[in-house]
């Protein structure tokens, strides 16, 4: 089994288990130059707020997108505009990636954010 399904088999065990809790879901994606972040509602339908490290307000100031300090940017800014949406309780889906480095940055600043997991 290859580097790539074994994260998507997580993922999905992951995603099935925070669909049974019925709150908006907080999914991370990461690749070699970026992060993304994306709200997505209960029922994973719609997407209620996004941030990536290729919007220019959270590009500002970052020498790349591929950094620590770079996730961390990406969740102030989820965390911010979830707070817009009117929401503060989520559950974090770190989309079958280790719960370290980059992910773990991202959670750190969108909990510092006001965010709930």
């Amino acid at each position: 089994m290859d580097k790539k399904i074994a994260r998507l088999r997580r993922a999905k065990s992951t995603r099935s288990r925070i669909r049974e809790l019925g709150v908006p879901r907080l999914s991370v994606l990461r690749t070699g130059q970026h992060l993304y972040a994306q709200l997505f509602s209960a029922d994973g339908s719609k997407v209620l707020a996004a941030a990536s490290t290729t919007q220019a307000d959270v590009r500002e100031g970052l020498k790349n997108g591929k950094n620590v300090d770079a996730a961390a940017k990406v969740g102030r800014a989820i965390a911010e505009k979830a707070k817009a949406a009117g929401i503060e309780r989520v559950a974090f889906d770190r989309s079958g990636y280790r719960y370290h480095g980059r992910v773990k940055a991202l959670a750190d600043a969108a909990r510092e954010g006001g965010l709930q997991f």
